[in-house]
């Protein structure tokens, strides 16, 4: 079981950035492909982006492609979404998520995929 805990969102004005970070309980993580979802009110949740186990594919949806960035610090077990530029349009709850893999190179861009869940953190830019 891999539990998961994001931190960093809140209120940004249009144009701001925010980085928001995923920690895990413990170092399972580092054999998981992670994930950053987002769900806006009335809405599903979407893929915003994800990063192999290796680290070396990394994929952005191509509505925050250019201001957004995912990362993984692998000693702190730490994923990490760098918002820039950010747009009322960006403003939902943001999850992050872990699929457990035998690929060391694979993204999962579907919320089906992934077996472990945090709680959400909310994001909301104000215009």
């Amino acid at each position: 079981q891999v539990h998961l805990l994001e931190s960093g969102g809140g209120l940004v004005q249009t144009g701001g950035s925010l980085r928001l970070a995923c920690t895990a309980s413990d170092s399972t993580f580092r054999t998981h492909t992670l994930g950053w979802f987002r769900q806006a009110p009335g809405m599903e949740r979407d893929f915003v982006a994800g990063i192999s186990v290796n680290g070396v594919t990394k994929v952005v949806a191509n509505s925050v492609l250019d201001r957004f960035s995912v990362s993984r610090d692998y000693a702190a077990n730490t994923m990490y979404l760098q918002m820039d530029s950010l747009k009322p349009e960006d403003t939902a709850v943001y999850y992050c998520a872990a699929a457990a893999t035998s690929s060391t190179s694979i993204v999962f861009p579907v919320a089906s995929r992934y077996n472990y869940w945090g709680q959400g953190t909310q994001v909301t830019v104000s215009s």
